[in-house]
């Protein structure tokens, strides 16, 4: 296998996973992979926008548009205000919210704790920071047009 096929193969196959993880995971509470991100991040961040949901999930803003609809029509988020405006206004979690997103960062924690458990901190620290630099490596290339 090339170096190519090598990166592009397990860099797909982990997000794969992971998406598979929290699929599997939230499907009892009928909760998909992207509305496990929004929880997550407004469980422990308290309040977001939807431009800072967005950022945080890495998704598109339609992707979060929709997500945030589910999510209020399904009782586990609520907007700050009634504004004109929301991508503005902040988003808060229900109480409902709340006891699904401590189940949802209890779950992330002991996967987090699995994948960890064969790897030094020192060695955790230099992969996020190797991938990191992947990251910006790719960021930073420019296509000719």
């Amino acid at each position: 296998m090339n170096r190519y096929q090598h990166f592009t193969i397990i860099i797909n196959k982990i997000s794969r996973e992971i998406r598979r993880i929290k699929n599997e995971e939230m499907k009892e509470y009928g909760l998909k992979s992207v509305h496990v991100s929004c929880i997550y991040y407004l469980y422990n961040e308290e309040k977001l926008t939807s431009k800072e949901l967005t950022e945080r999930c890495n998704e598109d803003k339609g992707a979060i548009s929709r997500t945030i609809e589910f999510l209020e029509k399904q009782g586990y988020i609520k907007c700050d205000s009634i504004a004109k405006k929301r991508y503005r206004d902040s988003l808060l979690l229900t109480e409902k919210g709340k006891e699904i997103g401590k189940i949802i960062s209890e779950k992330i924690n002991n996967i987090l704790a699995e994948l960890s458990k064969n790897m030094s901190e020192e060695d955790r620290n230099k992969l996020y920071a190797n991938l990191e630099l992947v990251y910006n490596n790719l960021a930073n290339i420019k296509i000719a047009e």
